[in-house]
């Protein structure tokens, strides 16, 4: 590498780690256009650029790109993941998310499991705080790399499928409440989110299925309780509407 391509690259990253997204596009591309090759991370990193513009195409190129070059990319696999979502392509978005956190979990030199939860723990403490400040998808970003150290703690699952609900995919949050149970089958609350997913996407009988196999994990749980008695009258017809104040 040549030093004015340094210099453009280490500009460029300068600017996007600031999020100042207009200067580090216009330094990435120079890259680009000066034929290096091998640059996996600027490819990562103008796909997350055009992401954040709404882009979703010219990202999901830039990821796919980033990928060809470095295929253990796993930021970039997770990127590609997202953006597959955002194009409705969710079965897509499925494998290559599975596919990265199989590689997180196979790769050399892993860190200690005590280590990575301290890890995981702190990137949920930013996602709070993300969460808290209204950037919702800084929120989710931080949570799936929490996931990736630790793909069994449903409690994370949970929290980006409740962000997911909030953003209105419910296909991405029925897939993290789906692993969550997968990891951890007695715990309620996300049986319970997953019946509300299920309810919201049409399926009443699997919703009180799932708040019925919450009851039976915890008899004593409020929230499964009132949903089954509501799914269980919607079902049988004897939960009607309220009669008008003049009836």
């Amino acid at each position: 590498m040549d030093e004015r391509t340094k210099q453009l690259l280490s500009l460029g990253r300068e600017h996007y780690d600031k999020r100042e997204f207009d200067k580090a596009e216009h330094y990435f591309r120079q890259v680009l256009e000066r034929g290096s090759s091998g640059f996996a991370d600027v490819y990562n990193m103008m796909g997350v650029i055009h992401h954040d513009r709404g882009r979703f195409e010219e990202a999901q190129g830039c990821f796919e790109e980033s990928l060809s070059i470095n295929p253990n990319y796993t930021e970039a696999a997770l990127n590609l993941a997202v953006t597959y979502n955002d194009l409705g392509r969710y079965d897509e978005a499925k494998k290559i998310y599975k596919a990265a956190l199989a590689r997180g979990e196979d790769a050399p030199g892993q860190l200690d499991p005590f280590v990575k939860g301290k890890i995981a723990n702190l990137h949920a403490e930013v996602a709070q705080a993300y969460t808290d400040a209204g950037m919702i998808g800084d929120a989710m970003h931080e949570l799936r790399k929490a996931i990736l150290l630790c793909p069994t703690f449903a409690d994370l699952r949970l929290r980006l499928a409740n962000l997911y609900r909030q953003q209105g995919d419910q296909e991405a949050a029925r897939f993290e409440l789906e692993e969550a149970i997968s990891a951890k089958p007695h715990y309620v609350p996300a049986h319970v989110a997953l019946g509300v997913v299920l309810l919201a996407l049409g399926d009443k009988d699997g919703a009180l299925a799932r708040w019925r196999e919450a009851l039976s994990i915890d008899p004593a749980n409020k929230a499964a309780a009132m949903y089954t008695r509501m799914a269980e009258g919607m079902i049988d017809g004897s939960m009607a509407p309220p009669p008008p104040d003049d009836a």
